[in-house]
C-alpha cells in the first residue's frame, strides 16, 4: 500500500515546499492538477483495506493537492477600476506556422487593443502584415528572430519600445501602451522552453527576469513555459500581478498542447497577468490552425 501512498505524498511535499530538486520536476510539476484528481486512488485503497496510517498520509496528501489547484475554479472579486478598457491577445505562433488569415480573423473577431506574439519570425511578420494586421493595429515593436525565439507587441494604440529581455536567445518584447493618457507596460512573454536540462536555466532566468509588479501598470501576456504549479510563476503573482484565467475561474482551462504530442494531457502554459490594480473583465481561449497553442485573450479595465 506505501508503495502507492508515497509517490503522491512526495509529490505535495515537492509542490507545497516550492523545490525544484532536479530537471524532470520542471515539466512534470505542470501536471499536479491531474496527480490531485488520481490522489484519491491510494487514498480510497488504504481506507477501503483499513490500512489507517497509509489512509491518513494519503489524506493529507490530497488536501494539499487540492489546496493548490482548486482555487483556480473559483473566480475572484475585482478592485475598483473605472479606467478604459484594455483588450490582449496572446498567441504563440509555432515558428510562424499559425495560418495569418486566421490570426487576423481572430483579431478582427476579438478586436484586442494589444496583441502579443511569439515565435515570431521575420517571416512570420511579412505574413501577418500581407493579410491585414497591420491595419487593424498599426503600432508594433518588432523583435522578431529565426526559429522560436523572437516575439512582438502589435498595439492599437501607439507604443514606446523598452529593453527587451533576452536569455538563451530567447527576445522577450518590451513596450509602452498609452492608453487613454495611461501608461501601461506590456511584455510579450516567452522563456526557453524546459525540455531537457542544459535549458532549465534560461527559463528560469526568463522568468526571473521579467519586471515585478508594483511600481506603475504591468500586463504579461504570452506563452510562460510554465504553469501556476511552477514556483517561478507563484514568485510573480506574490508580486502583486493576477492571473487573468485564475481570477475568472478558468484556471484549468489547458492551452497546451494542441497538436503533436498526442497523449500528453492539456496545461495551461499561456497567460495573461496583470498588476492587481487592473479588474480583469473577461477570460477566454481560442482554437488558431497552425500552431500547438491555443490563443489567450483577457478583458482588462484600467484603475
Amino acid at each position: 500500500m506505501w508503495i502507492l501512498v508515497v509517490p503522491f505524498a512526495g509529490w505535495a511535499v515537492l509542490r507545497v515546499a516550492g523545490v525544484v530538486p532536479a530537471w524532470p520536476w520542471v515539466p512534470l510539476v505542470a501536471f499536479t492538477p491531474y496527480v490531485a484528481i488520481v490522489s484519491v486512488v491510494p487514498l480510497a485503497l488504504a481506507a477501503a483495506r483499513r490500512r489507517w496510517a497509509a489512509a491518513g498520509v494519503a489524506a493529507v496528501s490530497c488536501l494539499a493537492l487540492a489546496g493548490s489547484v482548486l482555487p483556480r475554479q473559483l473566480p475572484e472579486a475585482n478592485p475598483p477600476a473605472t479606467g478604459a478598457r484594455l483588450r490582449v491577445l496572446a498567441v504563440n505562433l509555432r515558428v510562424g506556422q499559425a495560418e495569418p488569415e486566421a490570426l487576423v480573423a481572430l483579431v478582427r473577431r476579438l478586436r484586442p487593443d494589444v496583441l502579443t506574439l511569439q515565435e515570431f519570425t521575420a517571416e512570420s511578420r511579412e505574413r501577418v502584415d500581407s493579410a491585414g494586421l497591420g491595419g487593424l493595429l498599426p503600432h508594433r515593436v518588432d523583435r522578431s528572430a529565426p526559429g522560436a525565439s523572437g516575439s512582438a507587441v502589435y498595439a492599437r494604440y501607439p507604443v514606446t519600445e523598452l529593453p527587451m529581455i533576452a536569455y538563451g536567445d530567447f527576445r522577450q518584447t518590451r513596450a509602452t501602451v498609452t492608453v487613454s493618457g495611461v501608461a501601461v507596460e506590456v511584455v510579450s512573454v516567452h522563456p526557453c522552453a524546459p525540455r531537457y536540462d542544459g535549458r532549465v536555466t534560461c527559463w528560469r532566468e526568463g522568468l526571473d527576469a521579467l519586471p515585478r509588479a508594483g511600481d506603475g501598470l504591468r500586463v504579461l501576456a504570452g506563452d510562460f513555459n510554465a504553469t501556476l504549479d511552477h514556483p517561478p510563476m507563484r514568485t510573480l503573482l506574490t508580486s502583486g500581478y493576477r492571473d487573468a484565467a485564475d481570477v475568472t475561474g478558468q484556471g484549468f482551462t489547458h492551452t497546451w498542447p494542441v497538436v503533436g504530442w498526442k497523449y500528453l494531457p492539456g496545461v495551461q502554459i499561456d497567460h495573461v497577468l496583470a498588476s492587481r490594480e487592473i479588474a480583469v473583465t473577461g477570460f477566454s481561449v481560442h482554437d488558431l490552425p497552425g500552431t500547438d497553442h491555443r490563443p489567450v485573450f483577457a478583458g482588462l479595465r484600467l484603475p
